[in-house]
């Protein structure tokens, strides 16, 4: 089940790179997606392959025809209902059937990595980096295998950062390096960014004309505004949200969750609203809002506080495990407020509000480059990786020579 090591003979433009992605909470599959079109952009000569783990797992979609669902659908149903407050149990649940299926997950992957052949594999998901590492080390020995975490730091132990591995990291956060040393890797081993990886979107936005854009949404161009977001599946906790700011203008991004916004569209408020379904387009809004409210995820926040939006997100035993970091990260850097329960969100708009200029000085004290650094990184990881086969090459034929 092993490819015998060796320097490939192809052309450096026929690189392939691997990204390895689900669809669970949908941050993983836009952050592969945000990674492919950053090396795209960077014009690296390689092909870029989106690898989705389920089909990998399960090629003949054996959960869905059983069950009537694909398996990231329950998870992003109870997100949507915001049936989170068991997910820590789970999650160990969940690591321990990883870590007992092993060997079964182990040889589909191997069987994939050999009829497939990467050059190097980057992870950007959770959970299954042992199985994961162990096919591509066995089955391709010398190709590198790249983990990049999607989470501003790891929730330790089994979800990120698995120890006694010879792979790579790559940290948005000195939290997440630390992290990383802390589980026995050297630092050639530790690759940091300067946050998290991000669409080039919210790099690349145009000026608009805030006041204009607002009267022809049928926003009040002078009022504060508030954009809430829950991720791609929205969340019922926007409903408690916006009930408990009827004075305060609202942006509700509802994703797909198309029963929210209409729950939202027919609840009544003294303040001008904007519900949305599902759109491309969230850096538009957030140029057109003063502040974020939403759950501590690592890809909304960063996406918020790129474009200078001061965040208001709640913390407390309902949050994802691997989220409640976040939180402290926004308390450390001050770009928002952090509250403990959703009945606090209109004493947090109010402080918010009335010190909106400090918190956002704070927003753009950050400066968040990780989706024009990962191509090189990347790059460097590979051209070292390679160099070190061909020195091995190198050795075994003077080895043999001398026999």
């Amino acid at each position: 089940m092993t490819r015998a090591p060796s320097t490939s003979s192809r052309h450096p433009a026929q690189r392939t790179v691997d990204l390895v992605y689900f669809d669970a909470g949908g941050g993983h599959r836009a952050s592969a997606l945000a990674l492919e079109a950053a090396i795209q952009r960077e014009g690296l000569p390689w092909t870029v392959r989106l690898v989705n783990l389920r089909e990998v797992l399960d090629p003949k979609d054996s959960f869905r025809k059983l069950t009537g669902m694909d398996p990231e659908d329950v998870y992003n149903k109870r997100l949507a209902r915001g049936w989170t407050i068991g997910l820590a149990h789970e999650l160990k649940v969940l690591q321990a059937v990883i870590r007992w299926a092993k060997p079964k997950l182990v040889r589909p992957l191997q069987q994939h990595w050999l009829a497939t052949e990467p050059d190097m594999v980057v992870s950007l998901i959770p959970n299954f980096n042992r199985p994961l590492y162990e096919s591509v080390a066995s089955a391709l020995p010398g190709v590198p295998y790249v983990t990049v975490l999607t989470d501003l730091a790891d929730h330790p132990p089994h979800f990120w950062i698995e120890k006694g591995q010879d792979q790579h990291f790559v940290c948005g956060s000195e939290r997440a390096v630390q992290q990383a040393r802390e589980a026995g890797y050297t630092d050639d081993r530790i690759h940091a960014t300067s946050g998290m990886m991000i669409r080039s979107a919210f790099y690349e936005t145009e000026s608009v004309d805030r006041a204009a854009e607002r009267r022809r949404l049928g926003l009040d161009p002078d009022r504060p505004t508030g954009l809430v977001l829950f991720g791609g599946q929205g969340s019922k906790a926007m409903l408690g949200i916006a009930k408990r700011l009827p004075d305060t203008q609202l942006i509700l991004a509802c994703g797909h969750n198309e029963a929210l916004a209409k729950a939202l569209r027919a609840q009544p408020a003294r303040a001008p609203r904007l519900v949305l379904g599902f759109t491309p387009d969230v850096a538009r809004y957030m140029q057109l809002a003063d502040f974020f409210i939403g759950k501590p995820g690592p890809g909304s926040v960063s996406e918020a506080v790129q474009l200078h939006l001061p965040v208001i997100v709640v913390c407390n035993s309902w949050t994802l495990p691997q989220e409640r970091y976040n939180a402290q990260w926004v308390r450390e850097h001050g770009v928002g407020l952090v509250c403990a329960s959703y009945a606090k969100v209109p004493g947090a708009v109010d402080e918010l509000v009335r010190d909106l200029d400090n918190y956002r000085t704070a927003t753009h004290k950050m400066h968040n480059r990780a989706v024009f650094e990962l191509p090189g990184i990347l790059q460097g990881i590979l051209t070292r990786a390679e160099a070190l086969a061909g020195g091995e090459e190198s050795i075994s034929g003077l080895a043999l020579g001398a026999q």
